[in-house]
């Protein structure tokens, strides 16, 4: 059952089938890493959408796994996809990788992204395949002393174009497995047309600040709900305590 139907559940409903189970699956992004030391588990995408959700529907209860871990790629999560997303039988996961990916092989990064694909499909979850965020593009005057170095090599991937090339193979695997795919690169792409992306990293390489993490729960919120993000099917089905 897709979340779009099961967010629509009754008390009858519920009883059967459960609440919603979504798991994040992901890197420092998804832990809720902002500054050096700064970990927010409340601004985080995945518990903004979770808020999302149940502000159109509070009766089906929302539980969100984080299964982020600053510094760790895909391949390096290949051993965590069983025990710490899959054993929780989720309705939903959302796959977000790229940003630490960038420094290794881009055949290890597709191929790993393969194999989560596979096996979460298998597992007959949903499965979102969410782009990240841009990385910086120049080194910031606020940057940490210690990461000014790694400020260096992300901003000359950011602009030589090794990072779009990492997302666009990714997204061409997905698309051609199936997988769902949240394209908030490009929305970031877009942005930085017109805006400094840099300014909206918090720790000016690679990790969105707290108001940017939005653009993904809404970006999510409108895939997952489709149609029926404003449907009157939604509000018709509210819990009414009867």
């Amino acid at each position: 059952m897709k979340i779009r139907d099961k967010i629509k559940l009754d008390r009858a409903g519920l009883e059967k089938y459960g609440p919603i189970t979504i798991v994040a699956f992901g890197d420092s992004v998804t832990h809720g890493a902002l500054g050096p030391g700064e970990i927010s588990y409340e601004t985080v995408y995945h518990n903004r959408l979770k808020q999302k959700i149940n502000a159109v529907r509070n009766y089906v209860p929302v539980n969100v796994i984080n299964a982020g871990i600053g510094g760790i790629t895909a391949k390096g999560s290949l051993g965590r996809i069983d025990s710490q997303v899959l054993k929780h039988e989720p309705d939903l996961v959302i796959v977000c990788f790229g940003l630490n990916d960038v420094n290794g092989s881009l055949e290890d990064y597709v191929g790993s992204l393969k194999v989560i694909f596979e096996k979460t499909l298998a597992s007959g979850a949903e499965v979102i395949f969410m782009t990240p965020n841009m990385l910086n593009t120049y080194v910031h005057e606020k940057t940490a002393k210690c990461h000014y170095n790694y400020a260096k090599v992300t901003a000359r991937y950011q602009n030589e174009g090794r990072m779009d090339t990492y997302i666009a193979e990714a997204v061409k695997l997905a698309k051609n497995m199936g997988v769902t795919v949240c394209d908030c690169y490009s929305k970031w792409k877009e942005l930085s047309k017109t805006e400094d992306v840099t300014e909206k990293l918090v720790n000016y390489i690679n990790h969105p600040t707290s108001d940017m993490h939005e653009l993904f729960a809404e970006s999510l919120f409108e895939i997952i709900l489709g149609e029926d993000k404003e449907s009157a099917d939604i509000s018709d089905t509210m819990y009414n305590g009867n």
